[in-house]
């Protein structure tokens, strides 16, 4: 038996083996790990485990990636705010748990994708601008929901940025709570947002949505 150690075989470009997901991917743990300046085709080949030479078969070039990757947080994230914002309910409690659930399904919004081109903007003046248009669609979207409900303009811009800038804020700290904890103050929360106390139908809504996120 040979003493000569087995080197890892290197991936290269073919069936089953990288797609154009896989090299966004592959940017966006990047960007989240080393920030957006770590962005480049080698540490991309490496992360992936394959050639260089793969990554030119779906991007021209590192600047194509970038733009990928902002058009993707503003077709999932900003997607997400504005449709969940806008669905029907019977009240403004039941309209902000629908809310919630946009903002807490991963599939939905992505919450590290949102903080990777919030840490880009410092540094970007065009993603700067593209961070400023969204929030201010976001909450234009959240302060509609409010006034639907009969909430003044003024009151509900007010509110709309309370409900966003809470939810933010909370997973820039990755606040982390067990499930007893979520159901037992998530009534409380939908009033200190709303004003308005939740009915038992809402108060279900909220503990079901507590109960459905993981610990």
């Amino acid at each position: 038996m040979s003493d000569k150690p087995i080197e890892k075989k290197r991936r290269t470009r073919g069936p089953g083996r990288t797609d154009r997901e896989d090299w966004l991917q592959a940017a966006l743990a990047v960007m989240i790990s080393d920030g957006v300046d770590a962005i480049k085709v080698a540490a991309l080949s490496e992360h992936l485990e394959c050639a260089r030479s793969s990554f030119y078969w779906y991007f021209k070039n590192r600047d194509e990636v970038l733009a990928a990757l902002l058009d993707q947080w503003q077709s999932l994230n900003n997607r997400t705010i504005l449709s969940y914002a806008a669905r029907p309910a019977d009240t403004i409690n039941l309209a902000l748990v629908t809310l919630f659930r946009g903002f807490l399904d991963p599939k939905k919004f992505n919450t590290s994708l949102d903080f990777g081109v919030r840490e880009w903007a410092r540094r970007d003046v065009s993603v700067r601008r593209a961070v400023d248009i969204s929030d201010t669609a976001r909450l234009d979207a959240i302060s509609g929901m409010f006034t639907r409900y009969g909430y003044e303009p003024r009151e509900a811009a007010i509110r709309a940025r309370i409900v966003y800038y809470t939810q933010i804020g909370y997973e820039a700290l990755d606040r982390r709570s067990n499930r007893l904890d979520r159901e037992e103050t998530g009534p409380h929360y939908l009033f200190c947002l709303t004003g308005r106390r939740p009915n038992a139908e809402e108060t279900a809504a909220i503990t079901q949505l507590a109960h459905d996120l993981k610990d």
